[in-house]
């Protein structure tokens, strides 16, 4: 199943996976426009195949609405999301903004001006403990609400909608403060990092195949009959799990080099994800076309990757 000239609208084409997407899905002959919030760098567009264009949301459901009109896309990515592990009383209005108002706007406009085919992105925080439902936090916690809005709009304006449960993300660029880039910050300047006793099992899914993930969801609801895809929401896993020692374990194999790091120093944080969410549907057809181990070679020895060594080619 492949769709070369679909036209797609991205929300969060400014974030560390949201611009891989738009690259992805360019280099595969898309047509792609994105929707960003005033403020946000576009700049990582710049290196497209083609010039993307550029629609700013202003906060209204009418920016929205104009941005659909204008360029009419067969289907929208909806990686717009506010990401805190924890909050202060500060950080309420960003999150009800960042992860509610904006896809309720999304949705309601899509329905408006007839646009039926959305690929949002979840977490997988959403199942704290393998729950059906137990937020870890209020991110999570914020993004089941806009699910809710969505699953109005699904079943009163035929928007048909698949949400992909996102794990841990990685790779080349990343500028996020999350731990694989902090592993990478320690190595560089030999400054010490401080971690939990490192127990903790994770999944680390390359950002291209989580793109090709995305890509193919997207393919999914576009196609007819028995290559189309239900409605729902699936788990983006990499297949593969290791606790945060077993990482750091990697990750020195890979470089060759121990990693300055000192272990139990700072306990785990109040609703820690010890185990990664087991259940939920694998999205039919998908899977991940790089191993952890290449992965991180995309990661800390960049050379890897212009060498040809790192599969980033999915079909």
């Amino acid at each position: 199943m492949r769709i070369v000239t679909a036209r797609a609208l991205v929300t969060g084409a400014s974030g560390f996976i949201g611009a891989h997407l738009v690259r992805h899905l360019r280099r595969r002959g898309w047509r792609v426009a994105v929707l960003a919030r005033p403020g946000s760098r576009t700049d990582c567009l710049e290196h497209a195949d083609a010039p993307v264009a550029v629609h700013r949301y202003d906060g209204t459901s009418a920016s929205v609405c104009q941005a659909l009109e204008a360029e009419r896309p067969d289907v929208v990515l909806h990686l717009a999301s506010c990401f805190l592990v924890n909050h202060r009383p500060e950080d309420l209005d960003a999150l009800v903004d960042g992860n509610i108002r904006f896809g309720l706007h999304l949705a309601d406009a899509m329905v408006r001006t007839g646009c039926a085919r959305l690929v949002a992105a979840g977490t997988s925080w959403q199942h704290w403990n393998d729950a059906d439902y137990r937020p870890v936090n209020l991110y999570a916690a914020t993004k089941q609400a806009c699910d809710a809005l969505f699953a109005y709009y699904r079943d009163a304006g035929s928007l048909r909608l698949a949400t992909l449960a996102l794990f841990d993300t990685y790779g080349p660029g990343d500028t996020r403060r999350k731990i694989i880039p902090l592993l990478q910050e320690a190595l560089r300047t030999g400054k010490p990092l401080d971690l939990s006793p490192g127990a903790q099992r994770l999944d680390f899914l390359h950002v291209e195949d989580a793109a090709a993930a995305f890509r193919h969801a997207a393919e999914g609801l576009l196609a007819e009959g028995a290559d189309a895809l239900a409605p729902g929401e699936y788990a983006i896993r990499s297949g593969t799990r290791v606790s945060l020692r077993e990482l750091a374990a990697l990750i020195e194999s890979v470089v060759g080099r121990p990693l300055p790091v000192h272990w139990g120093v700072h306990p785990y944080r109040p609703r820690e994800v010890m185990e990664p969410w087991t259940r939920g549907n694998s999205l039919p057809g998908w899977r991940p076309a790089i191993g952890l181990r290449e992965g991180l070679e995309t990661v800390f020895c960049p050379g890897a990757l212009s060498a040809g060594r790192v599969p980033g080619a999915h079909a």
